[in-house]
C-alpha cells in the first residue's frame, strides 16, 4: 500500500514538472511583430514578473531617485540568463537535442544558471570555462562552480583568455559532432551569455514586462545594466527603440569595450531586421568600470559591495552588478547630464554566487569580527571575539 502511494505521489510530482516546463508556442510582443527570425516556441522556466522598488543608496547626488528591478529574483540558482534561457533551451527541446553546450567564464552567471536549467529538462550540460588549465585545485567547488557541479555539468577548462568566435566555437562545434556521433542526439551549442538572436527575446520580453507590469514608460528616465555578453543590453535597448525610445539606455562594460557591444547590438539588429538604425543610436555604452579587468575585484571594491549590502539589504556581486552599480554612482557625480533625468532604474541582473569564491570572505574577515561577539553559558554579556 505505501509504495503504491509512494509511486502515485512521485508520478503526480513527475507530471506537474512535465506540465511547468511545457514547452508553447511563443506570441511575441505586438510592437515587435514585424521583426525577423522571431523563435517559435519558449519554455516558462523563471519566476516572472520580477519586482522593482527603490533603492535608498546613500551618497547619492540631490535630486536622483535610484530604482532597482530584482532580475536576480528570477529563481535563486538561475538569475537573469533564465530569461535568454526560456528561448534557447525552448530551441534545443524543439529540435530535439539531448544535450546542450555553452562557454564563460570559471564563475559564469550564465553556465551555472544553464546547468540548472538544463537538468530540470533533462538535458546533459557540456561547459567551457576559461580558466588556468594548469591549476584545479578551484575544483574544490567554490561559487558559481558548485551548482554546475551537483548538476553533473562535463567540465572542460580552456585557456583563460580564448576567444568565443575563433578558439571557443570550434571547440563547440567539434564536440557536438562527437557527441552526435557516440549517443545519436545532437547538442545544442549556445554562444557565450547566451547573446545570440534567440537569446535576446529574453529582453525584449523583459522589456514587454516593464511597460505592462511597472509603467517604466512614465516612471523612469534612464536604465542602468552590466554589460558581460551584450544580450541583455541589446534587448533592452532594442526594445526601448521599438516603443519610441521614451528612455535613455545605459550599459556599463564589466569587460572588453564599448566597440566589441555596440558590435554585438548592431549584429543583433541586423539579424532582427532592423537595419533604420545602428545601436550607437540607441544604447550608450559607458567604459571605464571594469577595474582590474573581467572577474577580478579588489579590497576597495569589496567594502564598496559590503556598504551596499549594509546601507540597503541588496547584495551585488563582484563580476557584473556591483562594477555597473559603482560605475553608475561615479557617472552621476561627475557626469550628471549623461543621463536623461533623475528617475535611474538598474537592472539587477543577479550573480550572487560569484561572491563565494573565496575571495570576499578573506579580504574582509578583519572587517566581519569587529561584528563577532561569543556569549558563553551564564554569561551575563557577550564578549568580543
Amino acid at each position: 500500500m505505501f509504495m503504491t502511494c509512494r509511486n502515485h505521489f512521485l508520478m503526480i510530482i513527475k507530471n506537474q514538472s512535465v506540465f511547468h516546463h511545457h514547452t508553447c508556442s511563443y506570441q511575441v510582443p505586438t510592437w515587435a511583430s514585424h521583426l525577423k527570425n522571431i523563435p517559435r516556441k519558449r519554455i516558462k522556466l523563471a519566476m516572472l514578473p520580477t519586482p522593482v522598488q527603490k533603492w535608498n543608496i546613500k551618497g547619492i547626488p540631490d535630486g536622483i531617485e535610484v530604482f532597482v528591478k530584482r532580475d536576480d529574483m528570477t529563481g535563486s540558482t538561475l538569475s537573469n540568463k533564465v530569461r535568454k534561457l526560456e528561448f534557447l533551451l525552448a530551441d534545443a527541446v524543439t529540435q530535439g537535442c539531448g544535450s546542450v553546450i555553452t562557454c564563460g567564464g570559471l564563475q559564469s552567471n550564465h553556465c551555472r544558471a544553464t546547468a540548472v536549467a538544463a537538468r530540470e529538462l533533462e538535458l546533459d550540460c557540456h561547459l567551457f570555462l576559461r580558466a588556468n588549465e594548469t591549476n584545479v585545485n578551484f575544483l574544490d567547488s567554490a561559487g558559481n562552480l558548485l551548482p554546475s557541479l551537483l548538476c553533473n555539468s562535463h567540465i572542460y577548462l580552456i585557456p583563460k583568455f580564448s576567444k568565443y568566435k575563433v578558439d571557443i566555437a570550434p571547440k563547440q562545434e567539434l564536440l557536438a559532432s562527437q557527441i552526435k556521433k557516440k549517443s545519436g542526439k545532437s547538442a545544442y551549442c549556445i554562444p557565450v551569455g547566451g547573446s545570440s538572436g534567440v537569446g535576446v527575446f529574453g529582453y525584449i520580453e523583459a522589456w514587454e514586462e516593464l511597460i505592462t507590469r511597472q509603467n517604466v514608460m512614465k516612471k523612469y528616465d534612464d536604465i542602468v545594466v552590466a554589460c558581460g555578453s551584450g544580450g541583455t543590453i541589446a534587448g533592452l535597448a532594442i526594445g526601448n527603440y521599438l516603443t519610441g525610445e521614451k528612455l535613455k539606455v545605459h550599459g556599463i562594460t564589466v569587460c572588453d569595450n564599448k566597440d566589441y557591444f555596440h558590435s554585438h547590438v548592431n549584429e543583433m539588429l541586423d539579424t532582427l531586421g532592423i537595419t533604420e538604425t545602428r545601436s550607437q543610436n540607441i544604447v550608450d555604452i559607458i567604459d571605464g568600470y571594469k577595474g582590474a579587468g573581467y572577474g577580478q575585484s579588489t579590497f576597495e571594491d569589496h567594502e564598496f559591495y559590503k556598504s551596499i549590502a549594509h546601507d540597503t539589504g541588496i547584495i551585488c556581486d563582484p563580476v557584473y552588478t556591483g562594477k555597473a552599480l559603482k560605475g553608475m554612482l561615479t557617472e552621476l557625480h561627475n557626469n550628471k547630464n549623461r543621463f536623461q533625468g533623475s528617475r535611474i532604474l538598474f537592472i539587477h541582473t543577479g550573480g550572487i554566487f560569484s561572491l563565494y569564491d573565496g575571495r570576499i570572505t578573506s579580504q574582509l574577515k578583519n572587517i566581519w569580527l569587529k561584528n563577532t561577539y561569543r556569549w558563553r553559558q551564564n554569561a551575563a554579556e557577550p564578549e568580543k571575539i
